[in-house]
């Protein structure tokens, strides 16, 4: 292992000390959370997300949108408001109570060379179209031999529905990312809800895309159209620190950005990690982070129990065992359904959760 961040070699008969390595010069910066004064647009993020789809749809006429109450109804979240005025029946289509119907019929139109929107109305209900999302998109490509793929982006509210109780709540980002051939993506602010939507809707392959349910009329965000969202695939380091690596996304992101402001003021550096993409998930700038930390907390919304953060915690461990000062620690939602009314602030992550699993990073 000639790695500089190694520090034990496989053929060695002593333990190197782990080496604390200074802060890399990013020579090349990723898209700012603040832009610029003055060129900054507030935007909330259901608004983000109808811009994507509407320029989408000005630029190729293949694209359509389809879904429960989405044309005259403007959607159950107002995500859709006044697209059916502009784009007509044709295109902004309101669909049965048949989530099974309406994706196979995405399906279809993907094959034969539409680009659908499916949206559902909560990702809970996506589990009646399972066979379609599961067992049919991701394997069109693959069993055709390369000769037509199935581009459909599948997108809607995922998780904490603000008391809607757990059959309209549930994260389903873990069932779903155990799937080959689907891309999933979940943003974490209003920049990344249109910059994300945009380039999966481009994209040639099935996109799975969640939208943190919260946010949806959550206070306005900077969003700047002159800075580039960056690749789809590409996870983003949104706060630096040298002490422990926090690694979020969607609506942990947030809760994730407080910790780190809270443990600044006790001596600690958290650096802070949104994943963006949870399939394929890009572990560079994870790993990257890891060694110089030296320890790491995975921080989601959906339940700990066999989720994303036993697969982050495996392949950081598999890549930076001999880099680790303490065991990937795993902070979510606990091992029961989602519940009703006012206990559901109960369930999710906070503040004070996060901040005793970095505390027990301290304790190995």
């Amino acid at each position: 292992m000639a790695s500089a961040t190694a520090v034990l070699s496989p053929h060695a008969d002593v333990i190197l000390p782990r080496m604390k390595l200074p802060l890399p010069d990013f020579t090349v910066p990723l898209p700012p959370f603040e832009v610029p004064e003055g060129q900054q647009r507030l935007i909330q993020f259901r608004e983000a997300l109808r811009e994507a789809m509407s320029e989408e749809m000005r630029r190729d006429k293949r694209i359509f949108l389809l879904g429960e109450e989405v044309a005259q109804y403007n959607g159950a979240y107002k995500i859709s408001q006044g697209m059916l005025d502009e784009f007509g029946p044709k295109r902004i289509i309101d669909s049965p109570i048949s989530e099974n119907g309406f994706a196979g019929l995405a399906v279809g139109a993907a094959m034969y060379g539409l680009k659908p929107i499916i949206e559902f109305m909560s990702w809970s209900f996506s589990l009646v179209a399972a066979d379609q999302i599961l067992n049919n998109v991701p394997k069109m490509l693959y069993m055709s031999g390369g000769q037509w793929g199935c581009p459909v982006v599948f997108r809607g509210n995922d998780g904490a529905g603000g008391q809607l109780g757990s059959t309209h709540s549930w994260c389903v980002e873990g069932l779903y990312s155990n799937v080959p051939g689907v891309k999933i993506v979940i943003p974490s602010n209003p920049y990344d809800a249109k910059g994300l939507l945009i380039a999966a809707i481009e994209c040639d392959d099935p996109v799975i895309f969640l939208e943190p349910k919260r946010q949806y009329h959550a206070e306005k965000a900077e969003l700047d159209e002159s800075v580039e969202p960056g690749p789809l695939w590409q996870s983003r380091v949104v706060r630096r620190g040298q002490d422990v690596t926090v690694l979020a996304y969607g609506p942990t992101v947030k809760v994730a950005l407080k910790a780190a402001e809270a443990a600044a003021g006790e001596g600690r550096s958290l650096e802070v990690i949104d994943l963006r993409t949870l399939s394929p998930l890009d572990m560079g700038p994870v790993l990257e982070s890891v060694r110089r930390t030296g320890r790491a907390v995975v921080v989601h919304e959906a339940h700990v129990n066999l989720g994303l953060g036993a697969e982050l915690a495996a392949r950081i461990t598999e890549s930076c065992f001999y880099c680790l000062e303490a065991p990937v620690l795993r902070v979510g939602g606990f091992d029961t359904p989602y519940p009703p009314a006012r206990i559901e602030e109960d369930f999710l992550p906070d503040l004070d959760r996060l901040l005793d699993a970095v505390d027990r990073t301290f304790d190995f």
